[in-house]
């Protein structure tokens, strides 16, 4: 066995593990079931990959995300480490060659979604892999006590009796302690071993900023902090109106979304990561996977619907130790939307029968038919198609997903590819007979080694100047051969993915269970009510986020707007508009001292108008020069 320094030496080049690491690696190496628990930027995937490469076979790894297995695969690769990935979408044959160059030695490490986990070809060949190791990313997945349940994760302990001497490494990034616990049970871990670094960030200052404009304060936030940064925002019409409004005011700023063509987010991320880009204007769809060190701040406009979700995206400020800043811009509008927002993320019973009985129609799927089939799927098409309300649509998905009956994943990018299905006299009788085919074929052939005995990936574009043709003629001319039956051509996919996990039932007849769609509900809520409270509680903000993931300290951080004495939460909103009106109306009408703005008050107001002129200062609403103050 390889030692893992060594390892970690010959393909990372770094001399020494982070935090935690190497405790990680040594008791998965002694084949111990283990859970590193390691916030945003801790480094998790070498606590996987290097175990990996210190023994003989290879390291299954289980994700839900198909763009961040890619991105593992291809960073690997670059390494010169053997990786492969199997998601949803992917060609039957694909799969069965992937599988086969694992049987056979030629992967190290393995990515598959947990739905592909156990399918019957999967299945099978896992017996006769040498596997090493299983490894859980984004574990809380598996707990219903979590904020980002996925039922799939619940058939992972079934790999237990497949592979029964193969230890276990479950990893995520945020867990309560109800959620740490519920993965090892879920997992069967044979002891209970969970290593978990501290969640607390002494670089990171929190600081939530009470602000009616909230434009206006995010471009002084921009301007005041130097470096890059990210910027959260709830849906995809915002990233680009966002990133406009920066843009016009000077700023190096791009927007980003799980809509965009992988080509585009891939150019987007690259121009970010190398600082080209200084700011992304985001969704949550970014930042998944990104090592980025320098991040000086993160900007969240929209409140998130829970501390996991907020403490994970907040994370990914100041990963290099320096000072950086996680600001969430509130109004009192925002409780409100994402109470609202929870009401319609439960639909009803009825309401759900009706958006999978359209998925039928839609798809022209028979009963009893469609298990573990694929689907392009288009939400606003499907929606028109059945005059169905997409947002409240989304969220019956989304409840029939975590019910078990469905998938739906991003937007998957399968290159195109093709096999000649014919042998070569057949081929050569019909190049004779197809004189204006025939340079395309010999095109093919000549570039693409391999085409008679499996599919092989390839572009239309390169095909297009290789033959100095018009790309539409091209393609036009692929499918005729495909029509006559000489290749099996598949065309480029790019679009999102809806996953029947079990085959197609009578809406009538379908089952959810309603005791645990309630235990969900009742946690959703109460994960709303605990960011609520993170948002108006005038307590330290860093202590109050520990604390939610089970870890407390007597010592403020210091450096969050609470502790600085710059949070309005002691006072109540009322008396701070009250007073923010009276301020305006003195300087508008003149330029003033601060002693004469306080004196234009009752003694009793003092200390509350000096309070509420700090917070209007730090939110720019007004300015001073040489003691004087102003509107700006």
């Amino acid at each position: 066995m390889d030692e893992p320094l060594d390892i970690l030496k010959l393909y990372w080049g770094f001399d020494s593990f982070r935090v935690l690491q190497e405790e990680v690696i040594t008791a998965v190496l002694h084949g111990a079931d283990t859970l590193a628990l390691m916030p945003t930027g801790g480094g998790k995937s070498i606590c996987y990959q290097v175990p990996a490469l210190c023994r003989p076979g290879l390291c299954l790894v289980i994700s839900p995300l198909i763009a961040l297995m890619k991105d593992q695969v291809s960073q690997l690769k670059k390494r010169n480490i053997p990786a492969a990935a199997i998601y949803s979408g992917m060609h039957y044959k694909e799969i069965d060659r992937t599988l086969d160059n694992c049987v056979y030695g030629g992967v190290k490490l393995l990515y598959l979604s947990p739905e592909r986990l156990l399918t019957e070809i999967v299945r099978e060949r896992l017996q006769r892999m040498e596997v090493n190791l299983i490894a859980v990313d984004e574990a809380h997945c598996i707990s219903q006590w979590g904020y980002d349940f996925r039922p799939a994760y619940l058939q992972i302990a079934e790999l237990r009796t497949l592979l029964p001497e193969t230890p276990v490494l479950a990893l995520t990034a945020t867990a309560t302690k109800e959620v740490v616990r519920d993965i090892q049970e879920k997992l069967e871990f044979k002891a209970l071993n969970a290593f978990q670094m501290s969640f607390q960030r002494a670089n990171l200052s929190y600081s939530i900023l009470f602000d009616e404009g909230k434009m206006n304060k995010l471009n002084d936030i921009v301007r005041k902090v130097s470096g890059s940064g990210i910027v959260y925002v709830r849906n995809r019409r915002k990233t680009r109106e966002i990133a406009q409004f920066l843009q016009r005011r000077g700023q190096a700023a791009d927007y980003y979304h799980a809509g965009l063509t992988p080509e585009k987010r891939s150019a987007k991320q690259e121009a970010w990561m190398s600082n080209k880009t200084r700011i992304i204007v985001s969704t949550n769809a970014f930042g998944m996977g990104i090592d980025k060190p320098d991040v000086r701040f993160v900007v969240h406009v929209d409140l998130p619907d829970s501390l996991e979700a907020y403490f994970q995206e907040a994370g990914r400020a100041g990963r290099d130790g320096e000072k950086a800043f996680a600001v969430l811009l509130y109004q009192p509008e925002d409780r409100r939307r994402l109470e609202k927002q929870f009401a319609v993320s439960f639909p009803e019973e009825k309401e759900m029968r009706r958006v999978y009985r359209a998925l039928g129609s839609f798809f022209q799927l028979a009963i009893g038919a469609g298990e573990g089939e694929s689907f392009d799927f288009d939400l606003t098409s499907f929606c028109k198609n059945f005059d169905l309300e997409p947002v409240k649509t989304f969220h019956c998905l989304k409840n029939l997903e975590k019910a078990g009956w469905i998938l739906l994943s991003e937007a998957v990018f399968i290159p195109s590819s093709l096999k000649i299905k014919v042998d070569k006299d057949v081929l050569y009788d019909f190049q004779l007979k197809h004189p204006k085919l025939d340079r395309l074929l010999k095109v093919i052939l000549r570039s693409y080694q391999g085409a008679f005995q499996h599919p092989i990936y390839f572009r239309e574009q390169q095909l297009a100047y290789a033959l100095k043709s018009p790309l539409e003629m091209v393609k036009s001319n692929l499918l005729l051969l495909s029509k006559h039956g000489i290749i099996d051509y598949k065309a480029q996919k790019d679009q999102p993915q809806l996953v029947f996990l079990r085959e197609r039932v009578d809406a009538n007849n379908l089952t959810i269970d309603r005791e645990m769609y309630q235990f969900r509900k009742e946690n959703a809520s109460r994960r709303l009510k605990r960011t609520i409270q993170y948002v108006e509680s005038p307590i330290c903000r860093s202590n109050q986020l520990i604390a939610y993931f089970g870890e407390t300290t007597e010592q403020r951080c210091g450096i969050c707007d609470v502790c600085l004495g710059r949070t309005k939460s002691d006072l109540d909103d009322a008396t701070y508009k009250k007073l923010k009106t009276k301020i305006f109306g003195l300087l508008r009408r003149d330029q003033l001292k601060l002693e004469e703005i306080v004196d234009s008050f009752s003694p009793k107001w003092r200390d509350r108008v000096l309070k509420t002129m700090e917070y209007l200062v730090d939110e720019g609403a007004i300015d001073k020069k040489d003691e004087i103050y102003f509107v700006k």
